[in-house]
């Protein structure tokens, strides 16, 4: 399976509490809910697109918390990623949770770079982070991100916890998609192509 990153964050690399006010307060953060004015009918279908291509679903103790307790609870039929969020299968990478019934749902204990590692090796299409933004950074920073996906929102916060804060090298990508909103969202699809390469400007004659 192909690891694919998807995530929400600000002009400033806030990805904290996209959905509402009370998504994640954790750090004193106030300013959840900072996505939700700018949703309409292009991301939905863009989101909806991508997590077509999702086998599964991998994800960080506190965003498998958060959506173990929320998506069961959706009843709206006309919700386009209810049925198919509850029915995917989970792997949570935590060596604290104790339970976890949001079925079906693997726990991956011990060093989480190699229990990926070998999800990766397992045959399937694309393994999906949301949100877990920690995890996230982890996995770029081994070399085992295939695709990042962004959602740009058009606002800049000043606070809140960021997205690929200290990746461990510096890493290239290569942009293979791109759409803006009406509302002004900008979708972003980026395949990781190794080490980000690096110049020294001599004019735009040698462009």
């Amino acid at each position: 399976m192909r690891i694919a990153v998807t995530e929400f964050v600000t002009l400033d690399g806030v990805s904290q509490g996209p959905g509402s006010s009370t998504e994640d307060t954790s750090d004193g953060f106030s300013a959840g809910g900072w996505l939700v004015p700018y949703l309409d009918e292009t991301f939905v279908r863009c989101a909806s697109d991508w997590l077509d291509r999702a086998d599964g679903l991998l994800l960080g103790r506190r965003t498998y918390t958060a959506f173990a307790r929320d998506w069961p609870a959706i009843t709206d039929p006309d919700d386009p990623f209810t049925e198919r969020m509850n029915s995917l299968p989970k792997y949570v990478v935590s060596n604290t949770i104790g339970t976890a019934d949001w079925a079906p749902t693997t726990v991956l204990r011990g060093d989480p770079v190699a229990a990926v590692r070998e999800l990766t090796t397992r045959p399937g299409g694309e393994l999906q982070i949301h949100g877990s933004a920690r995890l996230a950074s982890a996995l770029l920073s081994a070399g085992l991100v295939e695709t990042l996906r962004l959602v740009v929102a058009p606002t800049v916060l000043g606070s809140g916890r960021r997205l690929l804060t200290h990746p461990a090298a510096p890493t290239g990508l290569r942009l293979v998609r791109h759409e803006a909103t009406a509302r002004g969202l900008l979708l972003l699809e980026y395949a990781v192509t190794g080490t980000a390469p690096v110049a020294d400007y001599a004019g735009v004659t040698d462009l």
